[in-house]
């Protein structure tokens, strides 16, 4: 008499464990025959496409830069201006579209008065994007 957990049974010798070696053979063959084919599976059809250009065009807003020198004379772009000229040019440049950026190069002599009437027609005449120009400390 063989000695077995289920030897009580009357099922005289029937195993009903599951052998679980042939699942891990399949598994095993599936896996291998998976991992070839995979990379053959890729079908590439040749076409031409069309070219197209997809970049945003960003355009950059143009720059004006008004200097006012030691004096206290206002220039713009490099064109000497008096007040009223200021003002219509200011009033010009806020009309365009994309708007310009103002670049303020004052000299550091220049009382902040004159620099805070410039700034004021600036934002009177609708400018706005105003920056200040300066000059970084030489080491």
């Amino acid at each position: 008499m063989a000695m077995s957990p289920f030897a009580a049974d009357d099922d005289d010798g029937l195993m009903s464990e599951i052998n679980m070696t042939p699942l891990v053979d399949v598994m095993l063959v599936l896996l291998i025959v998976f991992m070839v084919t995979i990379p053959a599976i890729r079908h590439a059809v040749k076409i031409d496409l069309p070219h197209a250009s997809s970049q945003k065009e960003d355009p950059k807003p143009a720059q004006v830069t008004v200097s006012i020198d030691a004096d206290g004379n206002v220039q713009w772009d490099a064109t000497q201006v008096d007040d009223a000229a200021l003002a219509a040019k200011i009033a010009a440049a806020a009309q365009a579209s994309p708007q310009p950026e103002l670049h303020l190069d004052a000299d550091r002599k220049v009382p902040y008065e004159k620099v805070a009437q410039v700034m004021s027609a600036a934002q009177a005449g609708g400018l706005t994007k105003i920056g200040f120009v300066t000059q970084p400390k030489a080491k």
